[in-house]
Protein backbone atom coordinates (compact mmCIF):
# COMPACT_ATOMS: atom_id res chain seq x y z
CA UNK A 1 0.00 0.00 0.00
CA UNK A 2 1.16 3.57 -1.45
CA UNK A 3 0.67 7.39 -0.69
CA UNK A 4 -1.97 6.89 -2.99
CA UNK A 5 -3.57 4.46 -1.67
CA UNK A 6 -3.06 6.59 1.98
CA UNK A 7 -5.13 9.54 -0.33
CA UNK A 8 -8.14 7.76 -1.29
CA UNK A 9 -8.84 6.12 2.24
CA UNK A 10 -7.87 9.38 4.08
CA UNK A 11 -11.85 10.58 3.14
CA UNK A 12 -12.89 7.94 5.65
CA UNK A 13 -11.04 8.99 8.19
CA UNK A 14 -13.26 11.09 10.98
CA UNK A 15 -15.70 8.01 10.87
CA UNK A 16 -12.89 5.36 11.03
CA UNK A 17 -11.36 7.39 14.02
CA UNK A 18 -14.99 7.38 15.80
CA UNK A 19 -15.49 3.85 15.23
CA UNK A 20 -12.22 3.15 16.94
CA UNK A 21 -13.07 4.39 20.34
CA UNK A 22 -15.54 2.18 21.19
CA UNK A 23 -14.24 -0.83 21.76
CA UNK A 24 -13.27 -0.42 25.57
CA UNK A 25 -15.44 2.69 26.43
CA UNK A 26 -16.85 3.32 29.34
CA UNK A 27 -15.36 -0.29 30.83
CA UNK A 28 -14.22 -0.72 34.43
CA UNK A 29 -11.91 -3.58 33.50
CA UNK A 30 -10.00 -3.99 30.14
CA UNK A 31 -8.41 -7.69 28.63
CA UNK A 32 -5.40 -7.00 27.33
CA UNK A 33 -2.99 -9.68 25.70
CA UNK A 34 1.06 -9.43 25.40
CA UNK A 35 2.98 -10.13 22.56
CA UNK A 36 6.64 -10.57 23.41
CA UNK A 37 7.44 -11.57 26.39
CA UNK A 38 11.49 -10.89 26.36
CA UNK A 39 12.91 -8.28 28.95
CA UNK A 40 11.17 -5.25 27.84
CA UNK A 41 7.91 -7.34 27.76
CA UNK A 42 8.10 -8.16 31.47
CA UNK A 43 8.89 -4.64 32.41
CA UNK A 44 5.47 -3.57 30.87
CA UNK A 45 4.13 -6.95 32.53
CA UNK A 46 5.25 -5.78 35.90
CA UNK A 47 3.43 -2.13 35.44
CA UNK A 48 0.10 -3.78 34.17
CA UNK A 49 0.29 -6.47 36.89
CA UNK A 50 0.07 -3.06 39.67
CA UNK A 51 -3.54 -2.06 37.41
CA UNK A 52 -6.10 -4.02 39.23
CA UNK A 53 -8.73 -2.49 36.29
CA UNK A 54 -6.31 -5.01 34.07
CA UNK A 55 -7.19 -9.02 32.97
CA UNK A 56 -3.87 -10.15 31.64
CA UNK A 57 -5.79 -12.02 28.35
CA UNK A 58 -2.92 -14.19 26.82
CA UNK A 59 0.33 -14.09 26.42
CA UNK A 60 2.52 -14.97 23.86
CA UNK A 61 6.02 -15.85 23.07
CA UNK A 62 8.36 -17.74 20.88
CA UNK A 63 10.88 -18.51 23.40
CA UNK A 64 9.37 -20.89 25.79
CA UNK A 65 12.20 -19.68 29.10
CA UNK A 66 10.61 -15.78 28.56
CA UNK A 67 7.00 -16.92 28.60
CA UNK A 68 7.66 -19.02 31.53
CA UNK A 69 9.21 -16.28 33.19
CA UNK A 70 6.06 -13.64 32.13
CA UNK A 71 3.64 -16.85 33.49
CA UNK A 72 5.79 -16.43 36.98
CA UNK A 73 5.32 -12.48 37.11
CA UNK A 74 1.47 -13.86 37.16
CA UNK A 75 1.94 -16.28 39.69
CA UNK A 76 3.63 -14.00 41.97
CA UNK A 77 1.00 -11.29 41.75
CA UNK A 78 -1.84 -13.84 42.32
CA UNK A 79 -3.15 -13.54 39.04
CA UNK A 80 -4.46 -16.55 37.37
CA UNK A 81 -2.53 -18.46 34.62
CA UNK A 82 -4.09 -16.84 30.74
CA UNK A 83 -4.40 -18.56 27.79
CA UNK A 84 -0.86 -19.01 26.25
CA UNK A 85 0.73 -19.30 22.73
CA UNK A 86 4.00 -19.25 20.84
CA UNK A 87 5.06 -22.12 23.29
CA UNK A 88 5.67 -24.94 19.65
CA UNK A 89 8.15 -21.75 18.78
CA UNK A 90 5.68 -20.85 15.78
CA UNK A 91 6.27 -17.11 14.65
CA UNK A 92 2.48 -16.63 13.45
CA UNK A 93 1.39 -18.27 16.60
CA UNK A 94 0.45 -14.67 17.94
CA UNK A 95 -1.96 -14.74 15.06
CA UNK A 96 -4.40 -17.00 16.82
CA UNK A 97 -3.88 -15.38 19.74
CA UNK A 98 -5.96 -12.02 18.32
CA UNK A 99 -8.61 -14.68 16.39
CA UNK A 100 -9.61 -15.83 19.80
CA UNK A 101 -11.19 -12.58 20.40
CA UNK A 102 -10.39 -12.57 24.10
CA UNK A 103 -8.39 -9.05 23.68
CA UNK A 104 -9.59 -5.61 24.70
CA UNK A 105 -6.20 -4.48 23.81
CA UNK A 106 -2.37 -6.00 22.86
CA UNK A 107 0.88 -5.03 23.61
CA UNK A 108 3.28 -5.82 21.28
CA UNK A 109 7.11 -6.09 22.79
CA UNK A 110 8.72 -8.05 20.19
CA UNK A 111 11.87 -7.23 17.66
CA UNK A 112 11.11 -3.95 15.71
CA UNK A 113 10.79 -5.90 12.21
CA UNK A 114 7.78 -7.51 14.04
CA UNK A 115 6.21 -4.42 14.82
CA UNK A 116 4.20 -3.59 11.73
CA UNK A 117 2.94 -7.13 10.81
CA UNK A 118 1.58 -7.80 13.74
CA UNK A 119 0.06 -4.26 14.42
CA UNK A 120 -1.73 -4.58 11.36
CA UNK A 121 -2.99 -7.36 11.85
CA UNK A 122 -4.40 -7.18 15.44
CA UNK A 123 -6.09 -3.72 13.99
CA UNK A 124 -7.37 -5.92 11.25
CA UNK A 125 -8.81 -8.42 14.46
CA UNK A 126 -10.52 -4.95 15.86
CA UNK A 127 -7.73 -5.68 19.06
CA UNK A 128 -6.07 -2.28 19.94
CA UNK A 129 -2.57 -1.54 19.69
CA UNK A 130 -0.13 -0.36 21.73
CA UNK A 131 3.28 -0.94 20.13
CA UNK A 132 6.99 -0.50 21.65
CA UNK A 133 9.14 1.73 19.40
CA UNK A 134 9.90 1.65 16.29
CA UNK A 135 6.10 1.49 14.12
CA UNK A 136 7.91 0.00 11.37
CA UNK A 137 11.02 -0.76 9.08
CA UNK A 138 10.67 0.67 5.98
CA UNK A 139 9.17 3.57 5.16
CA UNK A 140 6.42 1.22 3.41
CA UNK A 141 5.57 -0.61 6.77
CA UNK A 142 4.76 2.76 7.81
CA UNK A 143 2.10 3.79 5.10
CA UNK A 144 0.66 0.36 5.79
CA UNK A 145 0.36 0.57 9.28
CA UNK A 146 -1.92 4.05 8.93
CA UNK A 147 -3.44 2.92 6.01
CA UNK A 148 -4.61 0.12 8.18
CA UNK A 149 -5.57 2.25 11.06
CA UNK A 150 -7.52 4.40 9.03
CA UNK A 151 -9.48 1.09 7.49
CA UNK A 152 -10.09 -0.12 10.41
CA UNK A 153 -10.60 2.11 12.94
CA UNK A 154 -8.31 0.55 15.53
CA UNK A 155 -6.94 2.60 18.19
CA UNK A 156 -2.70 2.50 17.91
CA UNK A 157 -0.32 4.09 20.10
CA UNK A 158 3.33 4.20 20.71
CA UNK A 159 4.73 3.54 23.46
CA UNK A 160 7.45 6.10 23.94
CA UNK A 161 7.73 6.31 28.00
CA UNK A 162 10.48 9.43 27.37
CA UNK A 163 7.26 11.29 26.65
CA UNK A 164 6.70 10.80 30.15
CA UNK A 165 9.75 11.85 31.23
CA UNK A 166 9.66 14.02 34.81
CA UNK A 167 12.39 16.74 33.11
CA UNK A 168 10.71 16.38 30.31
CA UNK A 169 7.03 17.19 30.85
CA UNK A 170 8.16 20.20 33.57
CA UNK A 171 9.84 21.64 30.13
CA UNK A 172 6.99 20.89 28.36
CA UNK A 173 4.68 23.15 30.87
CA UNK A 174 7.38 25.41 30.70
CA UNK A 175 7.15 26.10 26.68
CA UNK A 176 3.47 25.90 26.89
CA UNK A 177 3.51 28.55 29.16
CA UNK A 178 5.74 30.74 27.03
CA UNK A 179 8.75 30.56 29.05
CA UNK A 180 11.29 29.94 26.32
CA UNK A 181 9.79 32.71 23.98
CA UNK A 182 9.50 31.65 20.36
CA UNK A 183 11.20 28.03 19.59
CA UNK A 184 13.96 28.25 17.38
CA UNK A 185 15.76 25.15 17.61
CA UNK A 186 15.29 21.86 19.37
CA UNK A 187 17.96 18.53 20.15
CA UNK A 188 17.56 15.29 21.18
CA UNK A 189 19.18 11.88 20.72
CA UNK A 190 19.67 8.40 21.43
CA UNK A 191 22.96 8.57 23.13
CA UNK A 192 23.72 4.76 25.13
CA UNK A 193 26.57 2.54 24.94
CA UNK A 194 24.76 -0.43 23.74
CA UNK A 195 27.79 -2.17 23.28
CA UNK A 196 26.98 -5.56 26.01
CA UNK A 197 22.86 -4.94 24.76
CA UNK A 198 24.38 -5.82 20.98
CA UNK A 199 26.89 -8.82 22.50
CA UNK A 200 26.73 -11.38 25.27
CA UNK A 201 27.85 -14.79 25.34
CA UNK A 202 24.62 -16.60 25.07
CA UNK A 203 23.54 -17.55 28.36
CA UNK A 204 20.18 -16.35 29.31
CA UNK A 205 21.55 -15.65 32.87
CA UNK A 206 23.62 -12.91 31.68
CA UNK A 207 21.44 -10.95 28.72
CA UNK A 208 23.57 -8.01 29.07
CA UNK A 209 27.64 -8.39 28.27
CA UNK A 210 30.02 -11.33 28.91
CA UNK A 211 30.90 -12.26 25.74
CA UNK A 212 30.57 -11.19 21.94
CA UNK A 213 28.12 -13.16 20.70
CA UNK A 214 25.14 -12.14 18.05
CA UNK A 215 22.47 -13.24 16.20
CA UNK A 216 22.06 -17.29 16.64
CA UNK A 217 24.72 -17.61 19.09
CA UNK A 218 23.56 -14.35 21.41
CA UNK A 219 20.46 -13.86 23.30
CA UNK A 220 18.17 -11.56 24.24
CA UNK A 221 18.79 -8.16 21.87
CA UNK A 222 21.79 -9.54 21.31
CA UNK A 223 19.91 -12.20 18.85
CA UNK A 224 18.18 -9.57 16.61
CA UNK A 225 18.74 -6.25 16.93
CA UNK A 226 22.36 -6.21 16.52
CA UNK A 227 21.97 -7.15 13.18
CA UNK A 228 20.43 -3.66 12.47
CA UNK A 229 23.88 -2.67 13.06
CA UNK A 230 25.32 -4.96 10.30
CA UNK A 231 22.68 -4.62 7.56
CA UNK A 232 21.87 -0.91 8.08
CA UNK A 233 23.15 2.83 8.31
CA UNK A 234 20.67 5.65 10.06
CA UNK A 235 19.26 7.38 12.71
CA UNK A 236 17.83 3.74 13.96
CA UNK A 237 15.86 4.54 17.48
CA UNK A 238 14.82 8.49 16.94
CA UNK A 239 11.22 8.08 19.43
CA UNK A 240 13.44 8.98 22.65
CA UNK A 241 14.55 11.79 20.84
CA UNK A 242 12.05 13.31 18.76
CA UNK A 243 9.25 12.55 20.73
CA UNK A 244 9.39 15.15 23.63
CA UNK A 245 10.97 17.25 20.71
CA UNK A 246 7.78 16.86 18.78
CA UNK A 247 5.47 17.50 21.47
CA UNK A 248 7.24 20.63 22.08
CA UNK A 249 7.41 21.87 18.65
CA UNK A 250 3.66 20.61 18.15
CA UNK A 251 4.98 18.01 15.58
CA UNK A 252 1.53 17.28 13.61
CA UNK A 253 -0.97 19.54 15.54
CA UNK A 254 0.27 23.61 14.03
CA UNK A 255 3.63 22.45 12.47
CA UNK A 256 5.48 19.61 10.56
CA UNK A 257 8.51 17.99 8.96
CA UNK A 258 9.24 18.72 6.43
CA UNK A 259 13.01 18.03 4.95
CA UNK A 260 15.61 15.97 6.55
CA UNK A 261 19.14 15.41 6.36
CA UNK A 262 21.37 12.61 8.06
CA UNK A 263 25.49 12.23 8.47
CA UNK A 264 27.42 9.33 9.59
CA UNK A 265 30.35 8.71 10.80
CA UNK A 266 32.99 5.87 10.00
CA UNK A 267 32.17 2.80 12.39
CA UNK A 268 34.66 1.61 14.29
CA UNK A 269 33.48 1.19 17.94
CA UNK A 270 31.63 -2.08 17.32
CA UNK A 271 34.70 -3.90 15.57
CA UNK A 272 36.87 -2.54 18.32
CA UNK A 273 34.89 -4.01 20.81
CA UNK A 274 34.78 -7.12 19.22
CA UNK A 275 38.29 -7.40 18.73
CA UNK A 276 39.32 -6.46 22.52
CA UNK A 277 36.77 -8.91 24.40
CA UNK A 278 37.14 -11.49 21.87
CA UNK A 279 40.69 -11.66 20.50
CA UNK A 280 41.96 -12.10 17.08
CA UNK A 281 40.76 -15.13 16.10
CA UNK A 282 36.89 -14.93 16.81
CA UNK A 283 34.46 -15.48 14.01
CA UNK A 284 32.74 -12.18 14.42
CA UNK A 285 36.29 -9.94 14.01
CA UNK A 286 35.44 -10.39 10.21
CA UNK A 287 32.06 -8.73 10.73
CA UNK A 288 31.80 -5.53 9.04
CA UNK A 289 29.47 -2.94 10.83
CA UNK A 290 27.04 -0.52 8.85
CA UNK A 291 25.78 1.53 11.37
CA UNK A 292 28.34 4.67 11.99
CA UNK A 293 29.64 5.51 15.02
CA UNK A 294 27.86 8.31 15.48
CA UNK A 295 24.58 9.35 13.20
CA UNK A 296 23.59 13.26 12.85
CA UNK A 297 20.14 14.00 11.65
CA UNK A 298 18.59 17.27 11.09
CA UNK A 299 15.50 18.16 10.55
CA UNK A 300 13.25 21.29 9.04
CA UNK A 301 9.80 22.04 10.53
CA UNK A 302 7.37 23.83 8.80
CA UNK A 303 6.96 26.93 11.23
CA UNK A 304 10.68 27.50 11.22
CA UNK A 305 12.63 25.58 13.64
CA UNK A 306 15.21 22.71 13.15
CA UNK A 307 15.84 20.20 15.32
CA UNK A 308 18.75 17.78 15.95
CA UNK A 309 19.53 14.32 16.30
CA UNK A 310 21.86 12.31 17.38
CA UNK A 311 22.02 8.25 17.62
CA UNK A 312 25.59 7.21 19.59
CA UNK A 313 25.09 3.56 20.42
CA UNK A 314 28.83 2.02 19.42
CA UNK A 315 31.16 3.33 21.88
CA UNK A 316 31.96 4.33 25.27
CA UNK A 317 30.12 7.04 26.61
CA UNK A 318 27.51 7.59 30.07
CA UNK A 319 23.89 7.45 28.90
CA UNK A 320 22.38 10.89 28.17
CA UNK A 321 19.45 11.95 25.64
CA UNK A 322 21.11 15.18 24.67
CA UNK A 323 17.71 17.40 25.03
CA UNK A 324 17.63 21.12 23.99
CA UNK A 325 14.65 23.40 23.96
CA UNK A 326 16.18 27.16 22.79
CA UNK A 327 14.27 29.66 22.19
CA UNK A 328 13.80 33.63 22.15
CA UNK A 329 14.03 34.15 25.78
CA UNK A 330 16.47 31.58 26.71
CA UNK A 331 17.04 27.52 26.66
CA UNK A 332 16.82 24.81 28.83
CA UNK A 333 19.67 21.61 28.34
CA UNK A 334 19.64 18.12 30.38
CA UNK A 335 23.07 17.15 29.97
CA UNK A 336 23.69 19.87 32.44
CA UNK A 337 20.70 20.14 33.81
CA UNK A 338 20.77 23.78 33.27
CA UNK A 339 18.51 26.63 32.59
CA UNK A 340 19.16 30.23 31.40
CA UNK A 341 15.88 32.68 31.32
CA UNK A 342 16.69 36.26 29.60
CA UNK A 343 15.52 38.33 32.47
CA UNK A 344 15.34 36.15 35.09
CA UNK A 345 18.91 34.24 35.41
CA UNK A 346 22.10 36.24 35.55
CA UNK A 347 23.35 37.63 32.49
CA UNK A 348 25.79 35.28 30.62
CA UNK A 349 25.13 32.24 33.67
CA UNK A 350 23.33 28.91 34.03
CA UNK A 351 20.73 28.33 36.55
CA UNK A 352 20.30 24.47 37.96
CA UNK A 353 17.50 23.67 36.51
CA UNK A 354 15.88 21.90 39.54
CA UNK A 355 13.94 24.80 41.11
CA UNK A 356 12.29 25.49 37.96
CA UNK A 357 11.22 21.51 37.55
CA UNK A 358 9.78 21.59 41.17
CA UNK A 359 7.79 24.84 40.49
CA UNK A 360 6.94 24.00 37.20
CA UNK A 361 6.70 20.29 37.68
CA UNK A 362 3.69 19.00 35.15
CA UNK A 363 0.32 18.18 37.06
CA UNK A 364 0.53 14.17 36.58
CA UNK A 365 4.04 14.35 37.99
CA UNK A 366 2.41 16.11 40.93
CA UNK A 367 -0.35 14.06 41.46
CA UNK A 368 0.92 10.32 40.88
CA UNK A 369 4.40 11.15 42.04
CA UNK A 370 4.11 8.28 44.42
CA UNK A 371 2.37 5.50 42.00
CA UNK A 372 4.91 6.01 39.98
CA UNK A 373 7.76 5.40 42.49
CA UNK A 374 9.76 2.27 41.44
CA UNK A 375 8.40 1.75 38.20
CA UNK A 376 10.62 0.93 35.33
CA UNK A 377 12.54 3.77 33.80
CA UNK A 378 12.54 6.43 36.94
CA UNK A 379 8.09 6.47 36.61
CA UNK A 380 8.02 6.87 33.32
CA UNK A 381 6.66 3.21 32.07
CA UNK A 382 3.79 3.88 34.69
CA UNK A 383 2.65 6.78 33.07
CA UNK A 384 3.08 5.45 29.49
CA UNK A 385 0.89 1.96 30.67
CA UNK A 386 -1.48 4.11 32.19
CA UNK A 387 -1.61 6.53 29.13
CA UNK A 388 -2.88 3.45 27.06
CA UNK A 389 -5.11 1.58 29.49
CA UNK A 390 -7.03 4.64 30.42
CA UNK A 391 -7.42 6.13 26.58
CA UNK A 392 -8.61 2.48 26.04
CA UNK A 393 -11.14 2.09 28.84
CA UNK A 394 -12.35 5.58 28.32
CA UNK A 395 -12.68 5.58 24.62
CA UNK A 396 -10.41 8.62 24.09
CA UNK A 397 -8.09 9.33 21.74
CA UNK A 398 -4.46 7.76 22.30
CA UNK A 399 -1.99 10.79 23.53
CA UNK A 400 0.28 9.09 21.83
CA UNK A 401 -1.28 8.95 18.23
CA UNK A 402 -1.15 6.81 14.85
CA UNK A 403 0.40 9.96 13.26
CA UNK A 404 2.89 10.58 15.88
CA UNK A 405 4.33 6.83 15.59
CA UNK A 406 4.62 6.80 11.68
CA UNK A 407 6.41 10.73 11.90
CA UNK A 408 8.39 10.06 14.58
CA UNK A 409 9.74 6.09 13.27
CA UNK A 410 9.93 7.03 9.81
CA UNK A 411 12.60 9.00 10.83
CA UNK A 412 14.81 5.71 10.20
CA UNK A 413 14.09 4.54 6.62
CA UNK A 414 14.39 8.55 5.55
CA UNK A 415 18.02 8.65 7.18
CA UNK A 416 18.71 5.59 5.72
CA UNK A 417 18.00 7.37 2.21
CA UNK A 418 19.76 10.64 2.89
CA UNK A 419 22.55 8.64 4.13
CA UNK A 420 22.50 6.36 0.68
CA UNK A 421 22.24 9.20 -1.22
CA UNK A 422 25.52 10.48 -0.15
CA UNK A 423 24.06 12.71 2.78
CA UNK A 424 21.26 14.73 0.61
CA UNK A 425 18.34 16.12 2.19
CA UNK A 426 15.28 14.36 1.78
CA UNK A 427 11.63 15.52 1.51
CA UNK A 428 9.41 14.43 4.46
CA UNK A 429 6.08 12.95 3.67
CA UNK A 430 3.16 14.40 5.44
CA UNK A 431 1.19 11.53 6.61
CA UNK A 432 -1.82 13.84 7.87
CA UNK A 433 -2.48 15.02 4.21
CA UNK A 434 -2.91 18.36 5.36
CA UNK A 435 -4.69 17.61 8.82
CA UNK A 436 -2.10 19.26 11.04
CA UNK A 437 -2.76 22.69 10.45
CA UNK A 438 -6.29 21.84 12.11
CA UNK A 439 -5.65 19.51 14.60
CA UNK A 440 -4.95 20.83 18.28
CA UNK A 441 -2.33 19.76 20.88
CA UNK A 442 -3.62 17.40 23.24
CA UNK A 443 -0.68 15.24 24.76
CA UNK A 444 -1.09 15.64 28.77
CA UNK A 445 -3.26 18.75 28.93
Amino acid sequence: MDRRDFMTTSVAMAASLTAGRVLAARSDRVRLGVIGTGLRGQVLLQELLRRPDVEIAGLCDIEPLMLAKALTQLERAGRPRPPTWGQDRNPQAYKDMLDAKRLDGVIIATPWEWHAPMAIDAMRAKVPVGCEVVAGITLQDHWDVLNTHLRTGTPYMLLENVCFRRDVMAVLNMVRQGLFGELIHLQGGYQHDLRAVKFNSGDPAKPYGGGVEFGPKGWSEARWRTDHSVQRNGELYPSHGIGPCAMWARINRGNRFTHLNSFATKARGLRDYVRQLGGADHPNTSVTFSLGDVVTTTLACANGETILLQHDTSLPRPYSLGFRVQGTRGLWMDVNRSIHLEGTSPAHQWEAFAPYQDKFDHPLWKAQAAQAAGAGHGGMDFFVVQAFVDALKAGAPMPIDIYDAVTWSAITPLSEMSIRSGFQTVAFPDFTAGLWQQREPMFAL
